[in-house]
C-alpha cells in the first residue's frame, strides 16, 4: 500500500461521511478488536484513538482522520482479508499506524487512562463511566 492510499484512505471527509464512519465504528469497533488484540502490537493507542475519536472535545479533522482509520480497521472488506492468519490484519495496522502518527498530540491521558480501564476491566465497564 503506497502513501496514496493512505492520503485516500485518511481523508476526514464532510460532516455526513464523519456521522456515518461514527456509528460503524461505535457498532463494529469492540468485536472487531477482540479478534485483532493479538495482533496488534499497540492496542492501547487503538483504544485511546478510538476514545479520542468520539471524544467531542477532539478538533474535527483530528476526529475524521481517526474515525477513517477506525473505519478501515472495522470494515470487513478491506486490501488483505482480516481472516488470514498473521497478515490479515498488517494492512489496518499500516492504517493505524499512519494515522497515530498524523495526530498523535492530539490523544490526551484522559483518552489512555480509558483505554487502560478498558484493557483491564472491558469495554463493558468502561463504557458505564463514560
Amino acid at each position: 500500500m503506497d502513501d496514496v492510499k493512505f492520503g485516500e484512505i485518511l481523508l476526514p471527509g464532510d460532516e455526513d461521511t464523519q456521522s456515518r464512519r461514527e456509528r460503524t465504528v461505535r457498532q463494529k469497533f469492540w468485536p472487531t478488536f477482540r479478534r485483532a488484540v493479538r495482533q496488534i502490537p499497540f492496542s492501547r493507542d487503538v483504544v485511546a484513538g478510538f476514545y479520542c475519536a468520539l471524544d467531542p472535545q477532539t478538533p474535527t479533522k483530528v476526529r475524521g482522520v481517526l474515525l477513517a482509520a477506525l473505519a478501515y480497521f472495522v470494515m470487513p472488506i478491506d486490501m488483505i482479508p482480516d481472516v488470514f492468519a498473521v497478515i490479515g490484519f498488517s494492512d489496518d495496522i499500516a492504517v493505524l499506524s499512519a494515522a497515530f502518527a498524523m495526530v498523535r498530540g492530539h490523544i490526551r491521558p484522559g483518552h489512555y487512562e480509558a483505554a487502560d480501564r478498558v484493557l483491564a476491566d472491558g469495554p463493558e465497564e468502561v463504557m458505564k463511566t463514560i
